[in-house]
């Protein structure tokens, strides 16, 4: 028996539709290495962070089973003063009903002193694999429903990151090259071929820590996400109608517990917290919920998130530098 998704996806596959295509994460304020090539090694350090997300949990519509979004994400950045900057990986595997993205990223970030902070200039390798499981079409002869199949791009994505000690903010761009990806139709004697165009994403965020006492820390954050339809150049793209955003706070204190609260527009309520442990409060546990407060007729109340990440050490010097002096000058 064919499975059943909303009428909105197959309006997705039209390549016309210009809703968020990729996952979003309640912890964004603690991984900039999901939003931006330019985040890798920035600060300093190498970290690895893993995120797993439920979205809408338990939302089962009558006619298909299992309409919850889930998302697993695991990325990891290092410094390489070699290279002058440093290299970052991302991988991401996400489920909507019967879409299911892979992505693969490789970033490398030119890093430069700016400043009290550094700049970092991120350039980006992307590789998407879309696949698309069974469905049913409305239109018994609609070509833009997909057969069972899967296709696969590469893609590029550009950024930049400023990172101090008291502030942070950074702004990207990817899926610069607008990748379609082709299935073929449900209607078999078409010879036409299903689409799906990934469009321009952007990204602006930022935070800014205040220390309220010697050992709390209070970070407000915030984060823009913009879909940008249609090419380079084109009337309208760059408007603000496909923009939504999501701000927040959390309170650190003795640099191992945190809390915070957020809202997402449109959307929800969120909070979280979490705990770092180990040497160095190097392993950071961080768990967030998120109270669905709009759309609920098309929604479950409820998301869920988990983050685990461990933060390397900062790397050393191998040989002991040089002490100049002019003692043996004369």
């Amino acid at each position: 028996m064919k499975k059943y998704i909303l009428c909105a996806g197959a309006l997705l596959l039209l390549g016309k539709a210009t809703a968020q295509q990729q996952p979003q994460f309640s912890h964004y304020g603690l991984n900039g290495m999901s939003l931006n090539p330019a985040y890798a090694g920035v600060k300093g350090y190498g970290e690895i962070t893993g995120i797993g997300r439920i979205q809408y949990y338990g939302y089962n519509p009558t006619f298909y089973t299992g309409g919850s979004p889930t998302t697993a994400s695991l990325t990891a950045s290092l410094p390489v003063a070699v290279l002058g900057g440093g290299l970052g990986l991302g991988v991401y595997r996400d489920r909507i009903a019967e879409l299911y993205t892979t992505n693969v990223q490789l970033s490398y970030s030119r890093h430069l002193k700016l400043g009290e902070g550094t700049l970092g200039l991120g350039v980006q390798g992307i590789f998407n694999n879309i696949y698309q499981g069974t469905y049913k079409a409305v239109d018994d002869d609609d070509i833009a429903v997909p057969r069972e199949g899967s296709d696969a791009k590469f893609d590029a994505g550009a950024g930049v990151w400023y990172e101090a000690p008291k502030l942070y903010v950074g702004l990207s761009l990817n899926n610069l090259l607008r990748s379609g990806y082709r299935f073929k139709s449900e209607v078999a004697t078409s010879g036409k071929s299903a689409q799906y165009l990934t469009e321009n994403h952007a990204y602006l965020t930022g935070g800014y820590n205040i220390d309220l006492t010697p050992d709390v820390v209070l970070t407000p954050t915030a984060l823009v996400k913009l879909v940008l339809p249609g090419e380079f150049g084109d009337s309208g793209k760059l408007t603000l109608r496909n923009a939504s955003y999501e701000v927040g706070a959390r309170a650190t204190f003795n640099d191992r517990f945190w809390g915070g609260l957020g809202y997402r527009s449109g959307d929800a309520f969120t909070a979280l917290g979490g705990i770092s442990f180990a040497q160095d409060n190097a392993l950071r546990l961080g768990l967030a919920y998120d109270l669905i407060a709009f759309g609920q007729e098309a929604k479950a109340t409820s998301s869920f998130e988990i983050m685990l990440s461990y933060r390397l050490p900062k790397p050393s010097l191998s040989i002991r530098p040089a002490i100049r002096t002019p003692r043996y000058s004369f």
